[in-house]
């Protein structure tokens, strides 16, 4: 790796202002931006550790689930409050790497890497989940779904940092995630769905198979999705996957607890 500066604000302002230059990258868990350097991908003569910035909690606010960017995945996955009001939530981390990725990654800098593999940000766009952005300009609201538009490629802007995910109330709504991986159950999935149950009428997000997590406008929508191939599997071979697993992502839905 080259040789980078790396700076421990303690307010959101510093961390925004010292993320003014183009080679300036942000830091939460580290466990994508790390791995990226040590191959060469990303060069930055900056990184701004957020670890300071006291943006991790867990708590319920007007029926709606309030996670700090900051939050490990691993205390979003053993909170009770998550377990009972968005059991969907715990269930999919889970099965997401493993144990030791999640005690160090982040909410934040998981669904701002922008890699389609990830397996929260279809969830959540299909949950109608909302981020809270700041930046030089001050703060935004956007749907995660909004968040992405194509493989690594976000809509945040330079210096923007993730402070907040919000997750509205299930509800008597029923959800599930599935995907498939072709190697270790803890590898990057070749195909994940995330399915929403409003009574008969189904939310369906995309992801893995696709350059960014995708929205069908229904089951029939399936079968003219832009697939992609890469390492996990070919464009076809992942169609066949989409075909199956959408069924069981929508059985399983059905079958959820509230």
């Amino acid at each position: 790796m080259r040789p980078f500066e790396l700076l421990e604000p303690r307010t959101l302002r510093e961390a925004i202002a010292a993320l003014d230059s183009e080679s300036a990258r942000p830091m939460s868990g580290g466990t994508a931006v790390m791995l990226m350097m040590k191959a060469g991908v990303l060069r930055p003569s900056r990184l701004v550790s957020l670890r300071r910035l006291g943006l991790e909690g867990i708590q319920i606010k007007e029926n709606s689930l309030s996670v700090g960017a900051m939050t490990t995945l691993r205390a979003l996955e053993k909170s009770e409050v998550v377990r009972k009001g968005w059991p969907v939530i715990a269930r999919t981390l889970r099965t997401l790497s493993n144990v030791r990725v999640r005690n160090v990654a982040t909410l934040g800098g998981h669904l701002a890497h922008g890699d389609p593999h990830m397996d929260l940000p279809p969830l959540l766009s299909a949950l109608g989940a909302t981020v809270t952005i700041a930046g030089a300009a001050g703060e935004r609201t956007s749907p995660v779904e909004a968040l992405y538009r194509g493989y690594l490629d976000t809509t945040l802007k330079s210096g923007e940092l993730i402070t907040r995910v919000e997750v509205p109330a299930l509800g008597r709504k029923r959800a599930a995630y599935l995907k498939c991986t072709t190697r270790s159950a803890d590898d990057w999935p070749a195909l994940g769905v995330a399915v929403v149950l409003d009574g008969d009428k189904p939310t369906i997000v995309v992801s893995a198979a696709t350059d960014k997590p995708t929205r069908l406008a229904s089951v029939e929508a399936a079968e003219g999705l832009q697939i992609e191939s890469d390492l996990h599997g070919s464009a076809a071979y992942k169609k066949q996957l989409l075909r199956v697993y959408l069924k069981r992502a929508i059985d399983e839905a059905r079958n959820a607890s509230h």
